[in-house]
């Protein structure tokens, strides 16, 4: 009895078409699909095998006169087939074989087939809320899809002849003449079959694809951001970029670009912010709430006699970000104290003395008196002026290097 589990695998008849079997894979794989259904790694596993030896005109063949078990065995005896074997499994798995047992081993090396077309980027902006929390967007995408109607034709079958431009080879080459005896040969896509090295005629083609092959289709995709995703993770959609015929469609990959946040920085799995106290605050506690990115008020407290200083970080630990894979794993909020102090002018005489005699006494320092103690004044810093005194040393520099201070000298040479 013929071997018929590759077709039932896809749910297909032994007599079905390429395109029924090109549907069922593209049903079947997008169910099965490790990123949707992560338990079936298995199940899409045997899916991809089927779809690997089921569109190949030549491994199908084989598969339908042999069988799987037949191939397997004709490959250790002497007269069996082993390159038909070897292509089919070695080819597909890197030596090791089916999925279905047998000692065929799972994936390995690289795989043979169709060429693989292009990945296709997409930029997904998302806050640290989403980050924090997980999200599931809808990204619409305009991709080319083959056209159902023809299934990749282009037209009626048989109706595609070899370009008579090109000569199906889907170039076209011109000589231009340089100058007596020189000639220069330029190659350029066929204009006629847009190198392809087919043509077909107007009245063959396929009214769907205008003789295309293949159409445009809006495509919904569903991005699930997990939480404690990263800046520029990327997100795969295998199978989901443009398709074209005889090539395997190449990925849809979505990156993810974190907004800045107006409270909150991230470094790795931690979340820092700045927070300003007063000065009565920094010496005497606080409590203030921090709106947390799941919308939870944190309050957070510091007790009267535990000073914070200007600069000070402290931790509050478990309410960093989440991790990636261990939604229950929380990194550290990191927050970094500025303190405000009271202005300048604060001059109030009874008040600074009810100060300094709640504050810690004055330190004593020993004054020198005499001639050589001079007085001055303290006044506020102006930028400016110390960049045009910075500037004024730096060209008195120059002047002494000039004039022989600290600068080289060229010396000649004895002879």
């Amino acid at each position: 009895m013929a071997d018929s589990k590759l077709y039932d695998i896809l749910g297909v008849s032994r007599s079905a078409q390429d395109n029924e079997i090109k549907k069922a894979y593209y049903k079947l794989a997008k169910e099965y699909h490790p990123d949707k259904n992560p338990e079936a790694g298995e199940k899409f596993k045997e899916i991809s095998f089927a779809y690997e030896v089921l569109s190949n005109a030549d491994k199908r063949e084989t598969y339908d006169r042999y069988g799987l078990q037949g191939l397997k065995e004709g490959a250790g005896s002497s007269g069996g087939f082993p390159d038909i074997f070897g292509d089919l499994f070695g080819g597909i798995f890197g030596g090791g074989g089916s999925p279905f047992g047998g000692g065929f081993g799972g994936m390995g090396g690289p795989r043979r087939g169709r060429r693989k077309g292009e990945d296709t980027y997409h930029p997904l902006k998302v806050t640290l809320e989403d980050l924090y929390n997980g999200k599931t967007s809808k990204l619409q995408l305009s991709k080319t899809t083959i056209c159902t109607k023809c299934s990749g034709v282009g037209g009626k079958q048989g109706a595609m002849h070899r370009c008579k431009t090109c000569n199906g080879r889907g170039v076209k080459v011109t000589l231009r003449q340089l100058g007596p005896g020189m000639v220069q040969q330029m190659q350029s896509i066929c204009p006629d079959c847009r190198g392809e090295g087919e043509t077909i005629s107007e009245k063959d083609k396929c009214k769907e694809c205008k003789g295309k092959k293949v159409t445009q289709q809006t495509k919904v995709l569903e991005v699930h951001v997990d939480k404690g995703m990263k800046d520029n993770q990327k997100i795969p959609f295998r199978g989901e970029g443009d398709q074209l015929p005889d090539i395997e469609p190449g990925d849809v990959i979505i990156v993810l670009q974190t907004q800045d946040h107006e409270v909150f920085t991230r470094e790795g799995e931690d979340l820092l912010c700045s927070y300003t106290l007063s000065l009565t605050e920094a010496l005497c506690g606080f409590q203030f709430t921090l709106k947390q990115l799941d919308g939870r008020d944190l309050l957070i407290k510091n007790p009267p006699g535990q000073v914070i200083h200007p600069g000070s970080v402290k931790v509050v630990k478990g309410e960093g970000m989440s991790v990636y894979r261990n939604p229950f794993e929380k990194g550290d909020l990191i927050v970094k104290f500025d303190i405000t102090f009271p202005p300048k002018n604060f001059a109030d005489p009874e008040q600074l003395k009810k100060l300094e005699s709640l504050l810690p006494s004055r330190p004593e320092r020993e004054i020198p008196t005499g001639e050589d103690v001079e007085e001055v004044d303290l006044v506020e810093f102006d930028e400016s002026r110390g960049g045009r005194r910075r500037n004024r040393d730096a060209y008195n520099e120059d002047d002494d290097d000039e004039e022989g201070g600290q600068g080289p000298r060229v010396q000649c040479a004895h002879q």
